[in-house]
């Protein structure tokens, strides 16, 4: 059932402003492609299934050269995809991708949506898809966009076949033709229809692609040439494309800038077929829609749109508001009155902000902030009142043409502020494959406005206009100069765990280390330490000054370990103090091309206890794209050092470890790997280990990265409980030290694997065989060959993903590898 949002929210410029801590004006190009857009009323809505799924060059051009406001609905986060950047996974990975797609939408105009739907990898069609995906969930939640943004176009990027290339890619076809349907429809998902009507598009199209050896695209398909410079912009829309699409960094998504124009395709999926454009039968303009008049005004205000003094266009702007205003279609005119308002304030050159010097706060605290407001307008503009958040003041004061006006103010925090984060992991996720969220009215929304806001009331001739300025953090970088974030709301006390798995051993104490964080003077707390309802130990008469970050370590006695009776276990954190609980801890996510990004996670980690022995001590590390196995192993007591370049070359250091492990992606992210390999090679045949986890096709600084010739494949097995037979099990990996059976490889998480070698040469012995329902078998996850004395291992199996979400039978297996020299 759908639930009212708590906030409100006074003006709501389009989406590529909501998210911003300043009001600032558009430029005068911005400005004046604004006002195209109002004239234009057609709206197009492309979706996908994931971010940098959407077609950008196309984005591009329906809103710079044919002005149509143009939004992306991808269904997912990105949650299951891979990070070049850093360790981040699931959730924070979407978190960081959800951000690099709206920097992508700041630069080419288009709004953005998203559904609950989670990514939780690769999938090969849409039944493996829908097995995950509640279909009727995902559905609901793009008639939700689509009735809130009414489109009278739908663009899929992918068709609902096999040559959509991934599960996911098809769903969205598939979804896209049911909520087609459906939002038209009153009896279909009706609890909606208390905030939105029903809406029906026009007409549904696929846009038809060449990737690679597969083309869909045909001259009997409806063609559009897009591409075209625009003097406006100083660059074609496929240079614009490749600029967008190459802000997807974490994807190592860099795409280069195109110049010229080129031919888009389209076929109709639904509704009425698109022959001559994409617009056919709807109306383009006011005056087609009935209401010339307010074409008029607006064909009046191009015409006389004055690039260095727009605020002389602001009489008849303000005329064009009053206009809008009247119209009787509800959502047609919140829509437009937006739209002119952010042009009316942007022409009076109006900016305001509220900041303060930290970047955190504390829910019923007081701070100082600031507020800075500018016009640059010979029209004045009056600042009528301002809302502190408690309190009003009346200040009826224009603001003089190009001075800057400082109000300071101590604001106090609302007591009930909830912390700063995502709205979709507020809550516990409803099941592996969709988010939770508390305000179903937030459904669609790339991130929820602030809800602290400073609200002013100005007044432009006889035109008045409610303005929201969020509370801010401004600081000055002394490389980036200025930077504008969001203030942050976080909880009295957050705490975490050191480490992501600690191993039990028999008959032993368990020291386990927390990070306390205490934002105020915590006194007599304690910290109980539980496996599910079952309270383990209790830690008692524990204070914490104010603004410290106390690492403490508890020693579990081994008495308490033997409550526990399985072999992998969520061992989760509270800490009590007075009538408060707190059990989550505040992670922080900070990139050069994004805000601070700020989640909370449960006080948890993975407790291993049973049957685990590793042999080898000593592991040297070869970093890649980055993932947490040092941490792993480190905690299962072996030493772990991330090898420079300097030790790998160095012959007699090199030798000292029982084995070399390189991370994820290595071959494509290290490019100097390929000065290497030499030494790596000596090492092997001089008697070492080496575990090569897995490698992409894409961007390889190096082919022969084996000890003998392999070549990797696009071939992946996706379903985590396939079976996996053992080809030889007297193999001394599938028994020393741990002996390896079916047990080990349950509760394993995402996949199998991904990018398995396809061929490879005779000396290589494959250990398994495995492979997804109703397809070929596939061999090679795990490869190993004896080379010289010493032993080479290359597995794609998803250790990256199984090791610290702390499965026994992965780390097991891994053991093993590492302990083949031994």
């Amino acid at each position: 059932m759908f639930k009212r949002l708590t906030a409100i929210f006074i003006l709501c410029f389009p989406a590529i402003f909501c998210t911003a801590q300043q009001v600032r004006p558009a430029k005068s190009a911005e400005i004046y492609r604004e006002l195209k857009t109002l004239k234009h009323l057609p709206k197009v809505l492309y979706l996908a299934a994931h971010p940098d799924d959407e077609n950008t060059g196309l984005l591009s051009w329906l809103i710079n050269d044919q002005n149509v406001e143009t939004a992306y609905l991808s269904l997912t986060r990105g949650d299951g995809g891979q990070n070049l950047l850093g360790t981040e996974q699931g959730a924070a990975l979407g978190l960081i991708r959800t951000h690099e797609l709206l920097e992508a939408r700041r630069l080419d105009g288009a709004q953005q949506f998203f559904t609950r739907a989670i990514d939780f990898g690769f999938s090969k069609n849409t039944n493996d898809t829908f097995k995950q995906w509640d279909a009727d969930s995902i559905t609901a939640d793009v008639v939700w966009v689509i009735r809130k943004f009414r489109p009278d176009v739908i663009i899929c990027r992918f068709p609902p076949t096999a040559a959509a290339g991934h599960g996911q890619h098809a769903a969205s076809a598939v979804v896209a033709e049911k909520a087609f349907k459906a939002a038209a429809d009153k009896n279909m998902f009706p609890n909606q229809l208390k905030y939105v009507s029903v809406w029906q598009p026009k007409s549904l199209l696929w846009n038809t692609f060449r990737f690679g050896s597969v083309n869909t695209t045909a001259e009997n398909q409806l063609k559009v040439t897009v591409g075209e410079y625009d003097a406006q912009l100083g660059m074609g829309y496929g240079e614009l494309a490749g600029l967008s699409r190459s802000l997807h960094k974490s994807q190592g998504a860099g795409t280069q800038s195109v110049a010229g124009v080129r031919s888009e395709y389209f076929t109709p999926v639904l509704g009425d077929p698109a022959k001559r454009t994409l617009f056919d039968g709807i109306n383009l303009n006011w005056s087609e829609k009935g209401i010339g008049d307010i074409d008029e005004l607006i064909d009046i205000v191009l015409l006389s749109f004055n690039y260095n003094q727009p605020d002389k266009g602001l009489h008849g702007l303000l005329m064009l508001r009053k206009k809008i205003a009247e119209l009787q279609d509800p959502a047609l005119r919140k829509d437009k009155l937006a739209a002119i308002d952010h042009i009316i304030l942007s022409c009076a050159g109006f900016m305001g902000e509220v900041v303060t010097n930290q970047p955190e706060a504390i829910a019923g605290n007081g701070y100082n902030f600031r507020l800075n407001l500018i016009s640059r307008s010979a029209t004045p503009v009056t600042v009528e009142s301002v809302n502190w958040l408690n309190q009003t003041d009346n200040l009826n004061r224009n603001l003089s043409s190009d001075s800057l006006i400082t109000i300071e103010r101590k604001i106090q925090i609302p007591a009930d502020a909830a912390p700063t984060e995502p709205y979709w992991l507020a809550k516990p996720a409803k099941d592996a494959a969709t988010f939770s969220v508390a305000n179903d009215t937030l459904i669609g929304l790339p991130e929820m406005q602030s809800p602290l806001n400073v609200l002013l009331s100005l007044k432009i001739e006889s035109e008045k206009f409610a303005v929201r300025l969020p509370l801010s953090y401004k600081k000055l970088d002394p490389v980036k100069g200025d930077v504008v974030e969001a203030l942050r709301i976080i909880p009295p006390l957050d705490l975490s765990f050191a480490e992501p798995v600690y191993f039990a051993r028999e008959k032993e104490a368990l020291s386990v280390t927390l990070r306390l964080k205490a934002n105020k003077n915590i006194n007599y707390g304690k910290v109980s330490f539980k496996i599910g309802n079952q309270v383990i130990k209790t830690f008692q008469g524990i204070n914490l000054p104010e603004n410290t970050i106390t690492i403490k370590d508890f020693l579990i006695p081994a008495e308490d370990l033997a409550k526990i009776k399985t072999s992998q276990n969520k061992l989760e954190a509270v800490f009590s103090s007075e009538a408060n609980e707190y059990s989550r801890g505040q992670v922080l996510i900070q990139y050069p091309h994004l805000p601070t990004l700020q989640y909370f996670v449960p006080a948890a980690t993975w407790l291993i206890k049973g049957d685990v022995k590793v042999l080898a001590k000593k592991i040297g590390y070869i970093e890649g794209a980055g993932d947490l196995i040092p941490e792993f192993l480190r905690q299962a007591g072996l030493q772990v050092d991330v090898l420079t370049e300097a030790d790998i070359l160095n012959t007699s250091k090199l030798a000292s470890y029982d084995a070399i492990v390189t991370g994820v992606r290595v071959i494509n992210t290290e490019k100097r790997i390929k000065n290497w390999q030499t030494a790596l090679r000596a090492y092997v045949e001089n008697g070492g280990t080496m575990v090569m986890q897995y490698n992409t096709t894409q961007d390889m600084a190096l082919q022969d990265f084996g000890i003998y010739p392999f070549s990797i494949g696009g071939k992946r097995v996706t379903e985590e409980n396939a079976e996996v037979k053992f080809l030889n099990p007297n193999h001394k990996l599938l028994n020393y030290p741990n002996k390896i059976t079916a047990e080990d490889f349950k509760g394993w998480v995402q996949e199998r694997g991904a990018y398995f070698p396809d061929q490879w040469d005779a000396k290589y012995e494959p250990l398994f065989e495995m492979h997804d329902t109703g397809e070929e078998p596939l061999q090679g996850s795990t490869l190993y060959a004896k080379y010289g004395k010493g032993n080479f291992i290359y597995t794609p199996l998803a250790f990256f993903r199984q090791l610290p979400a702390g499965n026994v039978g992965a780390a097991r297996l891994f053991f093993n590898f590492l302990s083949a020299g031994k």
